[in-house]
């Protein structure tokens, strides 16, 4: 397997930056921009569920890397608590709770899918790399 060595390159991180981007198309039409409350709890969860992926990614740990993974599986799974409400609020319709439903469903999996792997896995994270002044002037930008 690939070494990842950016977030971005995440599929878990690109399927849950794909549901924020829906969630806040949702959240901007006229009835349910309106409720304050809940447009802010989706945009937070959908956000947190993206930005957790990123955060425990650059933390380096295998360890710390699955705490912020699974704070984003519980987040995407906030996210389709909201979407019951918004839909039982006619905020959406049936086929904007379904997107958004199988959007937060498939974060979740793939974000599963990175745990149980991280889980069986040997590597520990970037952090715990045997530093050599090669690998640290690379990350500081310094070599030549």
């Amino acid at each position: 397997m690939a070494t990842i060595e950016r977030f971005e390159d995440l599929e878990c991180w690109k399927k849950a930056r794909e549901l924020c981007q829906f969630i806040y198309k949702l959240t901007c039409k006229e009835k349910f921009s309106k409720d304050f409350s809940l447009v802010n709890q989706i945009r937070g969860s959908s956000g947190s569920s993206m930005d957790n992926i990123s955060e425990g990614f650059d933390r380096g740990g295998n360890k710390e890397f699955r705490q912020f993974l699974y704070i984003s599986r519980g987040s995407a799974g906030e996210v389709r608590s909201q979407l019951y409400r918004a839909l039982d609020r006619d905020y959406i319709t049936n086929e904007e709770f379904n997107h958004g439903l199988d959007l937060s469903n498939q974060t979740g999996r793939l974000v599963t899918g990175l745990i149980n792997y991280l889980s069986k896995s040997n590597l520990k994270g970037i952090k715990y790399k045997a530093e050599t002044p090669l690998t640290r002037n690379k990350e500081l930008g310094t070599e030549n």
